[in-house]
């Protein structure tokens, strides 16, 4: 139990801190880590826990900023596998608007695997997003399976999915999302198969 209100402390701090950078970025400044922390009325080291560099901290919240933009995509939608696409689909769409931001959070935060705490350093954004789009199925999936199928779809969200088919497949933007969004599918639908408790919802 303390370590689920730990977690839980961890990210009511580390919301506190995007919000407080987003506000100083939406009112034109460019704030310092010294700055961000006051607003956010924690401590330097602690923005720095979240936070490897000052970088990191701003387009992470400019990222935050696009959460009103690429949510509304999928949340009308019903079923897990048009949730699903939707949701490939709005994210690989910004992350290909939004390329130059990417490699530069992927620049500063791939040299060091956790955070002092252990915790990842990035991308509880995008596992959100991920469960959110799978809800429907994940009482259909079961636990192992729904939890396994998580983490192979964050291999295919984001900047680094949208980098190595640009960089490697020579892919342009609009190709790599095609890509992402099939191999997303594939992976639910096989997912699906293997379903202990039937049919995922369409």
């Amino acid at each position: 139990m303390a370590g689920v209100k730990r977690d839980a402390q961890r990210r009511r701090t580390r919301r506190a801190i995007l919000a407080a950078a987003a506000d100083l970025l939406r009112a034109g400044e460019t704030p310092s880590m010294g700055e961000v922390a006051e607003a956010a009325d924690v401590s330097r080291r602690t923005v720095y826990l979240h936070f490897a560099s000052i970088e990191h901290l701003l387009a992470d919240a400019a990222l935050e900023a696009q959460r009103a933009v690429v949510e509304p995509e999928w949340a009308p939608k019903t079923g897990a596998a048009e949730r699903l696409e939707a949701m490939v689909r709005a994210l690989q769409s910004h992350a290909g608007g939004s390329e130059d931001l990417g490699r530069t959070i992927v620049r500063h935060t791939v040299g060091a695997k956790e955070m002092e705490d252990g915790q990842p350093r990035r991308g509880y954004r995008r596992v959100a997003w991920i469960e959110d789009a799978l809800a429907p199925a994940r009482t259909e999936l079961g636990d192992e399976a729904y939890e396994r199928l998580v983490s192979a779809l964050t291999l295919l969200v984001g900047w680094e999915a949208l980098i190595i088919l640009r960089d490697i497949r020579g892919l342009d933007a609009r190709e790599a999302e095609d890509v992402c969004a099939w191999a997303a599918g594939g992976l639910l639908r096989a997912a699906t198969a293997l379903a202990p408790s039937g049919p995922v919802q369409r």
